[in-house]
């Protein structure tokens, strides 16, 4: 990693605790002769005007602070829109699997970063198309997972899914979940769905609550395609991209799934691996 001389900051609007945290984080980066960009959200608890929308604050910076939980994380990787810069996540929320620094480690952990002593995990991105017969509509990048849930007064829906070309089922669910391994401790996971080790070449397909209880979660390697072709009526079920951004469906349209070229760089605490997080964000039992 290059040396650091301008950080960006991306914060969790409306977070005590990132009020509390901004103006004595600026005032140590401007010490340390660093320079920032921020969003509004920080220049707001900071009492500033000069913040930036946050698909602009990673021009010019090697280093991206996220101050919120893995929400506002997510909204920063979207921002970062592909490029090699590594984010270092403080963790504001009440879970935050992908944010494992604590407030109290901030100072210590990037001056360790800024030294070139962090330790970085990449997580692999998923790519999601819409189409619509032979056009297509949209496109996304999805860090946790790409999910096509029913509307929120409709009935189950019916979705038609294949892997590689190969009919996989016809489910009739409330929806159905394709996650990445960073993913399945997400929406996956409380819908009854594996873990995945960072590291696994792999993507789950969860349903949600599906008619057909043998229908479980399957996991098939990242170089397939996944298709979804939804059967609900229009606007009856829709397309969520990390539980952020998305778009209602109509009949027929069609949902393709694949590993993105694009990865995520995580800036992880060396005393926490992965195993130590679930043990903790999950409340496994110690020995």
């Amino acid at each position: 990693m290059q040396a650091i001389d301008t950080v960006g900051i991306i914060s969790k609007p409306g977070s005590p605790q990132a009020a509390s945290t901004v103006s004595e984080l600026l005032t140590w980066l401007s010490e340390r002769g660093i320079k920032v960009r921020y969003d509004h959200e920080t220049a707001a608890y900071a009492g500033r005007s000069d913040g930036l929308p946050r698909e602009e604050v990673p021009e010019g910076c090697q280093l991206i602070i996220v101050l919120g939980g893995d929400g506002t994380l997510l909204s920063a990787a979207r921002a970062i829109g592909g490029r090699d810069i590594p984010l270092f996540a403080v963790n504001l929320g009440a879970l935050g699997f992908l944010t494992a620094i604590t407030i109290d480690e901030i100072h210590v952990e990037l001056e360790r970063a800024f030294r070139g002593e962090h330790r970085i995990g990449r997580r692999r991105m998923l790519e999601c198309e819409l189409w619509r017969g032979s056009t297509k509509l949209a496109s996304y990048d999805a860090l946790n997972d790409v999910v096509v849930t029913k509307a929120s007064l409709a009935r189950m829906i019916d979705l038609d899914t294949f892997v590689d070309n190969h009919f996989v089922c016809a489910y009739k669910a409330d929806g159905l979940i394709i996650a990445t391994p960073t993913g399945s401790t997400a929406y996956s996971l409380s819908a009854g769905g594996p873990i995945i080790f960072p590291s696994v070449a792999a993507l789950a397909i969860t349903p949600i609550c599906p008619h057909m209880l043998t229908n479980r979660p399957v996991i098939v390697s990242d170089n397939s395609v996944i298709q979804i072709i939804s059967h609900a009526d229009d606007d009856a079920a829709f397309l969520t991209i990390d539980g952020q951004v998305g778009e209602p469906l109509k009949k027929e349209d069609c949902v393709v799934c694949h590993s993105s070229p694009k990865s995520l760089s995580l800036i992880r605490p060396p005393r926490m691996l992965y195993f130590d997080v679930l043990r903790e964000k999950l409340k496994w039992g110690e020995r």
